[in-house]
């Protein structure tokens, strides 16, 4: 056997606290090695040209690369072995860098750990096993899941590239969160001029198949091919019928303190643009509520039908997009503002709507009066240790200027104040957005409210001025919260289905910050805008695309490449205990009915090794990884 060692100086970043040329000496009196070299960047093309020709002209069998992180260069070295005829996995990287040089001021100390770290890569690279990567056709289509401004984009895109999109929304329209938006900063464009053109091509692109309404109730299968399990509700309305005349609506005897029938359209340019019925309102679905039929009654297409009932639907997908948005900030979690207690403390959601009303009416009132008074309040559910979200939501600040600039220009003599912890305007323009604000009258006042109260009949805000120390009382009409974002309230739920993890703030989680956004840790999931975290949207938009285009890459190939560095079974040990099969995360372990015993299915297998540390007889054990290359790696740090 010949082991070739290649040790890098990463410029300075391994250099500085190891001696290189020393481990790469050392390296020399290791069992089987026949060379030992450094290099400024082994990474570089020059130094794995060394890496090539030695492989050819010295005939190694394994070689080693004592660098960075394998996470970052394992790919590259894998196929500069490969281009020479080497099987790929018969490379082994030590990293010397993030393990060594980063964590150790002392060069002598360093040194000595990355000599062992480079015996116990040799040690295991004597070991190795040549593998082979495994191919499996692709599906080419993709699924989105999300109808809302990222969503809509997503499939766009993916559409717009030739494949056949399925686009999910369990909501009765597309729309998501844009749509009860006003206008939008900093251009001040009405939200509806952005989002309607958007939903229209979804509608009819030839490409995008448009299932609202419906939920991901099952997903099976691996990348390029999920088997997908959806539930379609039941709208009780045919829409293939309905006109949207609104007849319906009309006759209803149900109606929500926003006006809203127990039959109704979300909002005018819904897609679909049809009615729904809302079970937990109708009269028709209340236990001991009578036989209401009035909107089948009124409806002159006949497209009122009770008997509709649930339905699945069966889909084959290559890949899948999530962008399922974010929830609100529940402002009742912070009682000191009272929220629940007073009709004038709003959230500015809430104001959103208000705003939507004035832009028709020309005024804005609150019980049936113009504010003269409107205090806004910052970091309402955001960067608050208290309700264990200490991040920032990126946007309140900004929709907090759009909205107190939009009060100032409806009611000019009104006297808006921000109570702010900081103003963050971080995007294009922004800035000057927020100094536009100030000039129209709109005062930032640097408190922390500590409550909102009400003496005769006016509303009062208790906070503290930062800035000096002192306390002060600012009296209100109206105070506004700017409540931030949280995750969806059934992220887990979906996340279990997908194989998706969540960060500690309860977004879904990429599968690295910087060189991974848009991917997560089940291949062929692909997340994207405020699902993933806090964002504005032309961020979301900006992610939503990028989610697509990694999307696509294995929609192009039509095949997909997946590692063997997966589980294995010894059948003449494992007793058919199922443990690993109730371990296992990605559903890889199967019984194998006439063997007795458990089967690891390797295209869907990530290689994590829950199993393996599961197994109480030791059958399984990890291709790459096996028992006895880890304790020769073991022996060599011990000896």
């Amino acid at each position: 056997m010949k082991i070739g060692v290649y040790v890098c100086h990463c410029g300075i970043n391994i250099a500085a606290n190891v001696d290189v040329k020393a481990v790469a000496e050392y390296a020399k009196t290791l069992p089987n090695v026949v060379v030992a070299k450094d290099y400024v960047f082994m990474c570089s093309d020059p130094g794995q040209d060394l890496i090539k020709e030695d492989v050819e002209e010295l005939g190694l069998d394994r070689v080693v690369v004592a660098s960075c992180s394998p996470r970052m260069h394992e790919p590259t070295f894998r196929k500069a072995v490969q281009t020479k005829g080497m099987n790929a996995f018969l490379f082994e990287q030590a990293n010397i860098r993030e393990h060594c040089s980063w964590v150790h001021e002392d060069r002598e100390s360093g040194t000595e750990k990355a000599k062992a770290l480079v015996s116990a890569a040799v040690a295991k690279a004597a070991l190795l096993k040549p593998l082979e990567v495994m191919e499996a056709d692709v599906e080419p289509s993709a699924l989105v899941v999300g109808g809302g401004i990222a969503g809509i984009h997503a499939a766009i895109d993916s559409a717009n590239a030739g494949y056949k999109t399925y686009l999910l929304e369990r909501d009765p329209s597309l729309g998501g969160h844009v749509a009860e938006m006003c206008k939008i900063f900093p251009n001040m464009d009405r939200a509806a001029c952005l989002l309607i053109p958007k939903m229209t091509e979804v509608a009819t692109h030839p490409n995008i198949s448009v299932l609202t309404y419906s939920e991901l109730i099952d997903v099976g299968g691996f990348i390029g091919n999920f088997d997908l399990k959806i539930k379609k509700k039941p709208r009780y309305v045919d829409p293939e019928k309905c006109t949207a005349c609104g007849e319906c609506a009309k006759v209803c005897p149900v109606k929500t303190d926003d006006g809203k029938a127990a039959i109704d359209m979300p909002y005018p340019f819904a897609v679909p643009r049809t009615y729904t019925i809302n079970p937990e309102l109708c009269l028709r679905f209340q236990e001991g509520e009578g036989d209401c039929s009035k909107c089948k009654d009124a409806c002159p297409e006949g497209a009122v039908d009770f008997e509709q009932t649930e339905e699945e639907q069966e889909l084959k997908i290559g890949a899948i997009v999530v962008a399922t948005g974010y929830d609100e900030f529940d402002a009742s979690l912070k009682p000191e503002l009272r929220y629940d207690l007073y009709d004038n403390v709003i959230t500015g959601v809430e104001f959103e709507k208000k705003l939507l009303e004035a832009e028709k009416t020309g005024k804005i009132e609150i019980n049936g009066k113009e504010p003269k008074d409107v205090i806004f309040v910052q970091c309402v559910g955001s960067r608050d240790k208290n309700v264990g979200n200490e991040y920032c939501s990126r946007v309140c600040c900004m929709y907090t200027a759009k909205q107190a600039t939009m009060v100032k220009d409806l009611i000019p003599d009104s006297n808006v104040t921000v109570c702010y912890i900081d103003v963050r305007a971080y995007g294009r323009g922004y800035e000057q957005f927020y100094e536009n604000a100030q000039k129209k009258g709109v005062r930032y006042w640097r408190g922390n409210p500590a409550e909102v109260y009400k003496d005769d009949g006016k509303l009062v805000v208790r906070a503290e001025n930062t800035l000096l120390g002192d306390p002060k009382e600012i009296s209100a009409d109206l105070v506004v919260l700017a409540t931030g974002m949280t995750s969806k309230s059934d992220a887990r739920e979906l996340g279990n289905l997908l194989k998706v993890p969540q960060s500690g703030d309860r977004f879904f989680l990429e599968a690295h910050p910087k060189l991974g956004p848009v991917n997560t840790a089940s291949d062929g999931v692909y997340i994207a805008g405020t699902c993933q975290g806090p964002k504005d949207i032309a961020d979301t938009l900006a992610q939503a695309s990028g989610a697509v285009m990694k999307a696509l890459i294995p929609l192009c190939q039509g095949k997909v490449f997946i590692e063997p560095i997966t589980s294995v079974v010894d059948e003449e040990i494992c007793s058919g205990c199922h443990m690993c099969e109730k371990i296992c995360v990605y559903d890889a372990p199967t019984f194998d009915e006439e063997k007795g015993v458990m089967t690891i299915n390797s295209i869907v297998c990530k290689g994590c090794g829950s199993c393996g540390a599961t197994c109480p007889s030791g059958a399984i054990s990890m291709n790459h990884f096996r028992d006895q290359q880890l304790f020769a790696q073991i022996n060599m740090l011990s000896s």
